[in-house]
């Protein structure tokens, strides 16, 4: 089990766009996603927070998310090739925030994503509410987009009013 530190806000990694994987089942990337879901899993352990968790998050810049969300799902190269004009404004916070600061943000009620798969299959998912809006955020990140950029400003709160007020009608209530 490998759980790296997770680059937070205000590191320049964040704010740059990943490369393409051009081997896919190459070793380097089956340990980064191995890694992603070991640091995700402490995440969840420590916090209860964590649905999902993209490379640059553990300093790796490349195209990599790993998503718990319903399912295991290691996701190469993703991209977002169609959308619903229809949008719904789940809250959001991220593990590069530490957890700490959450706000509503506005996303696709749907999203269709192609990606590679470990063994280099090409596949496409159609994903809706909790995971589309996970899959936005995630592939955000691919492209230097952060969870902070998208807030609604008046939404924003910490942790602790975040309990106390929205846990309960947040995607983290389950």
């Amino acid at each position: 089990m490998t759980v790296r530190p997770t680059v937070q806000v205000g590191d320049p990694l964040l704010r740059a766009r990943c490369r393409e994987i051009d081997d896919v089942r190459s070793p380097e990337v089956r340990r980064t996603a191995t890694d992603l879901a070991d640091t995700l899993d402490d995440w969840v352990r420590r916090t209860s927070y964590g649905r999902g968790i993209a490379a640059p998050q553990i300093g790796e810049s490349v195209r990599i998310v790993y998503s718990s969300l319903g399912e295991d799902r290691v996701l190469v190269n993703p991209t977002i090739t169609a959308f619903s004009t229809d949008t719904w404004e789940p809250w959001e916070t991220c593990l590069s925030l530490s957890v700490e600061l959450f706000g509503k943000v506005r996303r696709s009620k749907w999203v269709e994503v192609e990606y590679r798969t470990l063994d280099g299959a090409f596949r496409r998912l159609r994903a809706e509410y909790d995971l589309a809006h996970l899959l936005q955020h995630e592939i955000d990140h691919l492209d230097n987009v952060l969870a902070v950029d998208r807030m609604r400003p008046e939404t924003m709160c910490m942790r602790a009013e975040f309990e106390r007020r929205y846990r309960h009608e947040s995607p983290y209530s389950r």
